[in-house]
């Protein structure tokens, strides 16, 4: 019996090119932190490698502190004692990147369907980002972010998809049994690898990504409407 459904965010709930929206990101924080001194080319090599510290996350810290840990570690107190400007990033220039974004009013009406049918729901996007552009790309999607029992951060995570204990980490926190979890999700390696778990897991193709070219038959798969039949199925 299913009774907690796990979204992924980007590529999910929020129709996007991953290519375009990386490039567009960091064009405009490249642009907005220029004027404290920072050259672009060095500072997306530090973003990467802030962002490979959270994937490597062993769970001692958040993936905030891991993040600016390893931006410390690069660009010293100064990156350290920036970090409000680039929290104000988020809240502003970050939001022009919803021009890269889709939007598919199926996301929302599939979300609320399945909250009526008393499914506990949680956002399960990769934790690389802060809170605020977080629930930014929620309500992007044109979704209702207390629909969600949770959505994931940068702040609240301890881990990355696609290690398992980032769901693990979730379902400790909600008091929840894998067994009793659907996963949905457009990433074959990240969002699948909840399956190992025990939990149910869904590909949705409308955005898919899928880098090592794997099977996707072995998946139930398909678009919002593919999908509410075979959450039907499980009941």
């Amino acid at each position: 019996m299913i009774k907690n459904i796990f979204f992924d965010l980007d590529g999910t709930l929020l129709p996007m090119d991953e290519e375009k929206f990386t490039k567009a990101y960091f064009s405009l924080l490249a642009k907005a932190v220029a004027p404290l001194g920072y050259e672009s080319e060095k500072l997306i090599n530090a973003v990467w490698k802030g962002t490979a510290a959270m994937y490597k996350n062993d769970g001692s810290v958040t993936n905030e502190q891991a993040f600016w840990r390893e931006f410390g570690n690069i660009y010293g107190e100064k990156g350290l004692s920036d970090k409000p400007a680039f929290d104000k990033f988020y809240q502003t220039e970050f939001q022009n990147t919803i021009s890269v974004c889709g939007f598919n009013k199926k996301a929302d009406e599939t979300v609320k369907a399945l909250k009526k049918e008393g499914y506990r729901l949680v956002i399960a996007t990769n934790p690389i980002f802060p809170r605020v552009a977080t629930a930014s790309r929620i309500k992007w999607a044109g979704i209702d972010k207390n629909d969600f029992l949770l959505y994931t951060t940068y702040e609240n995570s301890h881990y990355c998809k696609p290690n398992p204990k980032y769901y693990e980490e979730i379902l400790e926190r909600l008091h929840m049994n894998a067994e009793e979890c659907l996963m949905i999700g457009n990433d074959v390696n990240e969002d699948m690898v909840a399956e190992t778990l025990g939990m149910k897991v869904f590909l949705l193709t409308d955005c898919l990504l899928n880098k090592d070219n794997k099977d996707i038959s072995a998946y139930p798969h398909g678009g919002f409407p593919e999908l509410l039949s075979f959450v039907e199925e499980l009941r």
